[in-house]
């Protein structure tokens, strides 16, 4: 059985098409808006949840995977990067008093990538 880490850190750096090996993951009924690339894993963003596949170990051939359902996510808060930060972040508390911290590290599409994970979870949270 998975042993749930209360507090997940995801760093997120580019737009990335749909992986093969995620689309069974994805239900009939849900519809993906996009997926976020993580050093080595991927996050999918859909009507209905958020889905990390969270590769571990050396090989990266374990895979946890985290649905976290929009209607679970009791609170969140976005902090952009100042001048000399090297991240914007959105923090998510999801209910059962879990923490999730998605990262977006410093380029030149942070704050567009930023703001369009932002503006999902205005579109799917407060509903």
């Amino acid at each position: 059985m998975a042993d749930i880490n209360l507090n997940r850190i995801f760093n997120f750096y580019k737009e990335v098409p749909l992986s093969e090996e995620l689309k069974p993951f994805i239900s009939e009924k849900e519809n993906v808006h996009f997926c976020v690339k993580t050093v080595r894993d991927i996050a999918v963003f859909t009507d209905k949840r958020i889905l990390v596949a969270d590769k571990q170990g050396i090989t990266g051939k374990k895979i946890e995977y985290y649905s976290i359902p929009y209607k679970s996510i009791v609170t969140y808060a976005v902090e952009t990067a100042g001048f000399f930060d090297f991240d914007s972040e959105i923090k998510l508390l999801i209910s059962g008093g879990i923490k999730i911290e998605m990262k977006f590290l410093k380029d030149k599409n942070m704050a567009q990538l930023l703001f369009k994970v932002y503006h999902l979870l205005n579109d799917f949270v407060i509903c």
